[in-house]
């Protein structure tokens, strides 16, 4: 089994030769139990042997089994994602702080919204463009903050930040 970013399965059995070799991805929220893991089997590693390490990843959170392919989305999206959020959170309580609100009550307030948002998302199953929706009402504050993060191509910015990740995990891959 391999944690290594950026190191194929493949790359893997070119030194060790032909065994099973299984590349997983947690991310950082795997110390507190909130992990969100991949799982890469090669192709030696039977489905029983690939749920029973699926099943050891979801005991520190959630894993899923991606192909390996996918890895480099993986990292973008999840692996790297952590710093995103935390940089949100940071960014919401400056602005918070910046309208008054004393430091330690915006990192609360803004890291229980970002938590409980996400749970909203996991446990609703609804779009989270829907969830938007459904607290964006009409010449209130949420649509205006939403058209200001708009305005500043803060979605694109995202998913300029999820490619990133993506290809530096691939010319990670490519440099070993």
């Amino acid at each position: 089994m391999s944690v290594a970013a950026g190191v194929s399965t493949h790359q893997i059995a070119a030194l060790t030769g032909p065994h099973k070799i299984i590349r997983a991805m947690p991310n950082t929220p795997a110390t507190i139990q909130q992990a969100m893991s991949s799982i890469s089997p090669n192709e030696l590693v039977s489905s029983e042997q690939t749920q029973f390490v699926t099943e050891i990843f979801n005991s520190f959170g959630k894993a899923k089994v991606v192909s390996e392919e996918n890895i480099d989305a993986v990292v973008g999206v999840s692996g790297s994602a952590p710093a995103y959020v935390y940089l949100f959170i940071e960014a919401l309580a400056d602005g918070a702080v910046a309208e008054g609100l004393p430091r330690e009550d915006a990192y609360e307030f803004a890291s229980q919204a970002v938590l409980g948002a996400a749970e909203m998302v996991e446990k609703t199953g609804k779009h989270p463009g829907e969830l938007k929706d459904m607290v964006t009402s009409p010449k209130g504050t949420t649509v205006a903050a939403v058209q200001s993060l708009e305005e500043s191509n803060f979605r694109a910015s995202i998913m300029r930040a999820v490619k990133a990740a993506a290809k530096r995990n691939h010319e990670m891959s490519e440099e070993t």
